[in-house]
Parts: structure tokens; C-alpha cells; sequence
């Protein structure tokens, strides 16, 4: 008898904390929709200052865009761009779930530049 007046009373007490909760949904949304809009907006130019190069490949690769891909100099010594060429290339295998066509760039780039 005792566990179903305790099943009563927590019954009773769901109900009423969801009835609260119904009755506070629209002063909540309310108050996320105004702190939706105070956020602040995403800043295009801070996007535009990243260091990473915005534009698309080249359809016959320069010396320069080889440069931007490995992150070296286009003078860069064959020690420096194949260090380059390891640490990017590692971070874009495809073995490792890096995309095959931008290996193939990598590796474009690399032979580009240790002409």
C-alpha cells in the first residue's frame, strides 16, 4: 500500500514539473531567440586574412603555386621542399584518408619545384 501512494506522489511530481516546463517553453524560446540575435555575426575579413591560400589549382601549375601548396619558398632548396613535401604529405595520404587528387597536387608540386 505504502509503494502506491509513493508511486502517487511521483507521478504527481512529474506532472507537475511538466506542466511547469510547458508553461515556461515560450518565455524560453523567447530568450533563445534574442540571444541568437546578439551573437555576434561571423566576420568575412577575419576569413580573408587566414593564412590559407583562398583560390582554387591552376590549370599548368607555377612555380608559385607549387610554393603555396608545399609552403615554401619558389627558391626553396630540394632539402627544404622535400621536408615540406613529408610533413604535408603525411597530413594528405590517401592511405589516411586524405583525398587522392590533392596528393597528386602535392606530389605535382614536389616535383615542380625540385626542378
Amino acid at each position: 500500500m505504502a509503494s502506491m501512494v509513493l508511486a502517487g506522489l511521483g507521478l504527481a511530481a512529474v506532472g507537475f514539473a511538466g506542466r511547469y516546463v510547458l508553461k515556461q517553453m515560450p518565455i524560453l524560446s523567447q530568450k533563445m531567440a534574442e540571444a541568437v540575435k546578439n551573437m555576434p555575426k561571423l566576420d568575412t575579413q577575419s576569413l580573408a586574412n587566414s593564412k590559407y591560400y583562398k583560390g582554387g589549382f591552376e590549370q599548368k601549375m607555377s612555380r608559385r603555386e607549387a610554393a603555396l601548396i608545399l609552403g615554401c619558398s619558389p627558391t626553396a632548396s630540394k632539402a627544404k621542399v622535400k621536408e615540406q613535401f613529408k610533413k604535408i604529405m603525411s597530413a594528405n595520404h590517401p592511405d589516411r584518408g586524405g583525398s587522392p587528387y590533392i596528393a597528386a597536387k602535392v606530389n605535382e608540386a614536389k616535383d615542380l619545384l625540385e626542378k
